[in-house]
């Protein structure tokens, strides 16, 4: 599922980014497949990283090396958070392939967390964009069920314009 910045592009307002998150949820054998599937002549990838990033549920990368261009595999924690989110993705259009992205909601509650983590504003910039563009038709209730769940409260007004 297409995360990050390309989901809050996608929902929001448009801005450039240096590489692509999807959120993944492989097993054992299915790692070892993309793994496999992946060239050492066109792609940077570190299997052993992979294969740990697998074993505690975080991130590893792969780099194009025609073009540069990286994409963040982040493994699908268990948390209900997280299974919730990709229980409903979405399908979308991206550089005109469909693909499944993460629902608008879904990703401002994984930035109100990056903004949490980081203490980064491009990330409640982000946020800001896709209630400009999705206002009327944002689940709030849904978002601020996560939001108190997540303890990112200060984040969520701050993102909307508000004092904490």
């Amino acid at each position: 599922m297409v995360a990050g910045s390309f989901a809050t592009t996608y929902h929001g307002v448009p801005r450039s980014t240096h590489h692509v998150d999807i959120i993944i949820d492989p097993t054992g054998a299915t790692l070892a497949m993309l793994l496999a599937a992946l060239p050492d002549a066109d792609y940077y990838v570190d299997h052993d990283a992979a294969k740990d990033a697998l074993r505690r549920r975080s991130t590893f990368n792969v780099i194009d090396l025609a073009t540069g261009w990286k994409v963040d595999l982040i493994i699908r924690k268990a948390r209900p958070f997280s299974v919730e989110e990709m229980a409903r993705r979405q399908r979308g259009e991206i550089f005109g392939a469909m693909v499944a992205i993460a629902t608008a909601e879904d990703a401002i509650i994984a930035k109100l967390e990056w903004a949490q983590v980081s203490d980064s504003d491009r990330q409640l910039r982000d946020v800001a964009g896709v209630l400009s563009v999705r206002a009327a038709t944002l689940d709030v209730t849904y978002i601020e069920k996560w939001v108190t769940e997540l303890g990112l409260e200060t984040q969520w007004a701050r993102a909307r314009g508000e004092r904490p």
